[in-house]
């Protein structure tokens, strides 16, 4: 143009602004700061409407500097202006800044318009800021803005994402037509708070789903600890032919990794190299925890060895599930590896290191990497990092230790470290610290049923049964029941599910039959219930049969009578396994031939020969 000696103004000049911030991938910016220069030259810097185009170009172009800077200088900012720039700065991720520009906004006498409102909700979604939020609806009613099903939308989502559903579910219900955005929204908040029955309520009732909706439930699922609802739901997403995204992907394999069912991790292993994501690093990240939860460390180390990029959470992931199988060491010479190709740990790293050391009983090494952390990687610690330093200390039975380290603390512990050391006082049977651990847990956390629980073992334990009575009232005064044992096991693909003294799946008569017979055997070799875990006074039979009937013998029955004759067995359980299981389990093992693998809560036992892999740290 300039070659053709065409003249440039101020009418053009902005003309040619905004076609170079929609061509920034192809010279855009190189063409804009020479129109920039142009500007200058011809004096039209100064024009509001080439100022605006300049500051769409360099936001276009991720500039922060130059585009505030070009903001900055302009003596006349309209609705356009303040829209590039709050438009700039939240796709940029920088949420705080754009409620910031918002208020400088205000504070200049300019009104936003639908679009400028819609983008300040959405920063407050991110943010969380509710306060500001609020604020912004008000206005929207005292000023008569227009609220069209794209301002709702946006209302919707941010009172959803700040927890405030009864406002969020008022304004939906008002909504004709309802879009899927304000659905997705819905689903999306009542998932967070746990509230899944409504969520799929709302996603039951919308007829045409994509796949932002069905990721929101699956998502949803995933998150509060339903991971089968979250597969099945997966599985009648694909009938419907949707193909799935990243994310989508992501909360199937933490639904995958909580169920801890190896035949379809495999399968959601295929399906994600299938689709093109076998490159992904926070896919494979995610597939290292879901097969080091599943139960296989090696396939876990295949997935982490073939990575061409690996990032501080490859590292921490491959470590965590090392600890949570009873390698410590190997933990710890990964850490060492990982130190040598220059990957600098983080806090979470630490924890994964903290916990392998706890559950291998490696007490030199873990003060040792707790001095590390703070000295070398200038990393405070946190109440988790507290927590498992404490947790390793009561399991090696250096209590006293422990209680000076939660003395020395910079800050008041909390129920992690209370926790941790409720947990150490069962496993001693240490009745008065134990107390005095419950004591202050529970002053934090009048509601935590662990507490109640772990107090009462420690009384049955001690034979102090008139105690038990006063926590099992106390635990009825405030409505707080233990959470029922569960575990799952997995034949030929697909999940059963197994209560304490479940009599409810179609094989039970066969299932107790056999379990009994195991008993008659384990007893035969020297077997004897031990029924400390029994938190009622009964007498010596009643008490045995109580710990019969326990989830994960129920589940290993049924595994001896239908699986492989060889195979391996794999049972999950929501709970930690009580010390008559874990017993019966590792004598079964050698009983019967089978190697078991046992995931409570805390933990993975692999059970061969009569021997656990836990050598008693669990």
């Amino acid at each position: 143009m300039r070659r053709a000696d065409v003249s440039v103004d101020c009418f053009i000049l902005p003309t040619l602004l905004r076609v170079s911030a929609k061509a920034v991938d192809c010279g855009g910016i190189a063409v804009g700061r020479e129109a920039h220069g142009l500007a200058i030259k011809l004096g039209f810097e100064s024009d509001p409407f080439v100022q605006t185009a300049l500051a769409g170009v360099y936001a276009a172009g991720g500039l922060f500097e130059d585009a505030r800077m070009v903001f900055e200088r302009m003596l006349y900012r309209d609705v356009v202006a303040w829209k590039v720039i709050l438009d700039f700065y939240y796709q940029a991720g920088k949420y705080n800044e754009t409620v910031k520009l918002f208020e400088d906004m205000k504070s200049s006498g300019v009104s936003p318009d639908n679009v400028i409102i819609s983008t300040i909700l959405a920063a407050c979604r991110h943010t969380g800021n509710l306060t500001i939020g609020k604020a912004i609806h008000s206005y929207i009613v005292k000023s008569n803005v227009s609220i069209d099903n794209h301002i709702r939308s946006a209302l919707i989502a941010m009172y959803c994402s700040c927890h405030s559903l009864k406002t969020a579910y008022k304004l939906y219900k008002e909504m004709h037509p309802k879009n899927l955005v304000a659905s997705t929204a819905m689903v999306f908040g009542y998932s967070k708070m746990g509230k899944m029955e409504i969520a799929r309520s709302i996603f039951n009732k919308i007829l045409h789903k994509d796949l932002v909706l069905w990721t929101a439930m699956i998502s949803g699922y995933a998150e509060s600890e339903q991971p089968s609802e979250a597969l099945e739901l997966f599985n009648q997403m694909l009938a419907m032919e949707l193909r799935p995204d990243k994310i989508t992907f992501l909360s199937v394999i933490s639904a995958c990794a909580h169920l801890g069912a190896l035949d379809k991790a495999k399968w959601i292993h295929l399906f994600v190299d299938s689709n093109g994501f076998s490159d992904v690093l926070s896919i494979n990240n995610a597939l290292i925890d879901m097969y080091a939860k599943c139960g296989s460390l090696s396939m876990a180390q295949t997935v982490f060895d073939k990575m061409q990029v690996k990032n501080v959470i490859s590292w921490t992931s491959m470590m965590t599930g090392f600890g949570m199988h009873g390698e410590g060491s190997r933990a710890l010479e990964l850490f060492e590896e990982m130190n040598a190709t220059g990957v600098e740990p983080n806090a979470v790293t630490f924890v994964g290191l903290l916990y392998a050391c706890s559950h291998s009983g490696l007490v030199d090494e873990g003060r040792r990497l707790f001095k590390a952390m703070v000295h070398v990687h200038k990393i405070e610690p946190k109440h988790e990092h507290y927590g498992c330093m404490v947790d390793l200390l009561g399991r090696a039975k250096l209590v006293q230790e422990a209680i000076e380290l939660i003395d020395s603390m910079p800050f008041p512990p909390n129920v992690v470290e209370w926790g941790s050391l409720l947990g150490a006082c069962q496993n001693h049977g240490d009745v008065g610290l134990g107390e005095l651990a419950a004591k202050r847990l529970l002053e934090l956390d009048p509601d935590h049923d662990g507490a109640y629980v772990l107090l009462s073992n420690i009384y049955a334990k001690a034979n102090q049964w008139e105690k038990v009575d006063e926590v099992r009232k106390l635990m009825k005064g405030r409505d707080i029941s233990k959470e029922r044992g569960r575990s799952w096991i997995e034949i030929d693909g697909e999940l059963h599910e197994f209560l304490v003294g479940d009599e409810s799946h179609p094989k039970s008569n066969e299932i107790h039959k056999k379990l009994h017979e195991m008993v008659k055997e384990l007893e035969a070799t020297g077997y004897s219930p031990d029924v400390g875990s029994v938190l009622v006074n009964l007498e010596e039979d009643e008490r045995r049969a109580a710990v019969l009937f326990h989830s994960e013998k129920i589940a290993l029955a049924f595994g001896l009578l239908v699986s492989t004759p060889g195979s391996c067995i794999r049972i999950t359980k929501n709970l930690r396994t009580c010390k008559d299981c874990h017993s019966f389990v590792m004598l079964a093992s050698r009983i019967f031939g089978r190697e078991i693998v046992l995931r409570d809560r805390t933990r993975f036992h692999h059970f061969k020969d009569g021997h656990c892999s836990c050598n008693n740290f669990w």
